[in-house]
Parts: structure tokens; sequence; C-alpha cells
């Protein structure tokens, strides 16, 4: 299983609405309950009228297209985090899932991870795949 690293900075946040964020951003994850609304987006597009945030995020995303049948994907990946204790925020689209971590802990994540066998690229491994 391949980890792709991404190259940006998250931040978790609490909106009151959606008014002030900008839908045209390249990166976000929307979700709304009975109690909240909540936000993941690059740090940079944050919009002004948070409730709450939290800054210092650091993503993985599982490259290629997961089918629904697929089982215990993501808690082979938290398993691994949790072993080394290090916590974790999963965002799930229907295609993959992605997994956040701590900024300080992105690079031992990426290492536990490695070690567990699954292979992390990134965007300097892209660089030389292209050549």
């Amino acid at each position: 299983m391949e980890l792709e690293r991404l190259p940006f900075d998250l931040t978790v946040c609490k909106l009151i609405s959606m008014e002030d964020f900008d839908p045209s951003a390249e990166f976000f994850f929307f979700g709304k309950t009975g109690e909240e609304l909540s936000l993941v987006c690059r740090t940079e597009d944050v919009p002004a009228g948070t409730l709450a945030r939290e800054d210092g995020w650091k993503g993985f995303r599982i490259r290629g297209i997961l089918d629904f049948s697929l089982i215990g994907i993501l808690a082979g990946i938290t398993d691994v985090l949790a072993r080394n204790r290090i916590g974790l925020f999963a965002v799930s689209t229907y295609n993959t899932d992605y997994i956040l971590v701590r900024e300080e802990d992105f690079d031992r994540a990426g290492l536990v991870l490695s070690e567990a066998g699954y292979a992390i690229a990134g965007p300097e491994e892209e660089a030389g795949k292209s050549g």
C-alpha cells in the first residue's frame, strides 16, 4: 500500500457558516451535523469566521482508488500509529482516505508507517519519477 505525503499545512476548524469559505480552494473537507459545521483545509485558506481552529496538521493520502469492499485499510494504518502513540484525524472521500497527524509527529509517522511496510511517497519522489 502506498501513502503520499501532502505538501501543505492543514487546519481543522469549526465554523459558524460556510459563507466566508471560498469553495474554489484546491483542497478541503466539510462536515455538518446537527451540532456543528467543521472544515479541514489548507492553513492558508482558513476563513475569517471560525469559532475554533487547530493549526499544525500535516497529511498522508492513500494512493489509488479504494473499493468499498476492502476491509481494514484504515484500521491497519491507525493501528501502526496508535502503537507508536501518534494521534490522528482521518477523513474519507469516495475514492480514498486521508490521515492527518500533528506536524511535530509527521516525520515520525512516515518512518513508523514505512517500517510497517507502507511505501511513503511525496513531492520529492514525484519529481524524480517524471524525469
